[in-house]
């Protein structure tokens, strides 16, 4: 059986406000984790499809509501954000990744995010900030297992380096 996974680099890059204190956009680590993740299942599974639900060249923002339609009316089984947390935009010590999931109790969507959190702490080597629930739209409005995951700080002098 096929595993169809929406997948989508949070923000674009003209998004206000969400870039390093250098000027280097969130997107643009989105894009290489969401690149690499997308060729690495195409290469490696056969019965997985990917959809990708932003806009690869990071000119266009897509909209939430634009994304999770997309995903839904597709029949998506997964649904995956990636993002890059920041703090306040000053260069400071903070660190680590968290993945999120919808408020509530969702066993399967926790075992997803679980999996995918684990793989992103032993990926980067950061401090694990661990699970947390929150009321994102593209947790929310999806119809499938949703995680949205934030790599690492992009105002950290230590994860910047990962």
């Amino acid at each position: 059986m096929v595993k169809k996974v929406a997948w989508g680099a949070g923000h674009g890059i003209h998004t206000p406000g969400k870039r390093t204190p250098d000027g280097e956009r969130e997107w643009s680590f989105n894009n290489v984790v969401v690149t690499e993740g997308i060729k690495h299942l195409e290469g490696n599974y056969d019965d997985v499809e990917v959809l990708r639900l932003d806009d690869p060249t990071g000119e266009r923002d897509v909209p939430l509501q634009e994304r999770t339609n997309k995903a839904n009316a597709w029949g998506a089984d997964v649904y995956v954000s990636t993002h890059h947390n920041a703090n306040t935009g000053k260069w400071g010590s903070w660190t680590g990744t968290e993945t999120y999931t919808y408020l509530g109790n969702h066993p399967s969507t926790e075992q997803l995010a679980s999996k995918v959190h684990k793989r992103i702490v032993n990926a980067y080597g950061l401090r694990d900030r661990g699970l947390k629930k929150a009321d994102f739209h593209v947790l929310r409005e999806t119809k499938m297992d949703a995680v949205l995951t934030e790599g690492g700080y992009m105002d950290s002098t230590i994860d910047i380096k990962k």
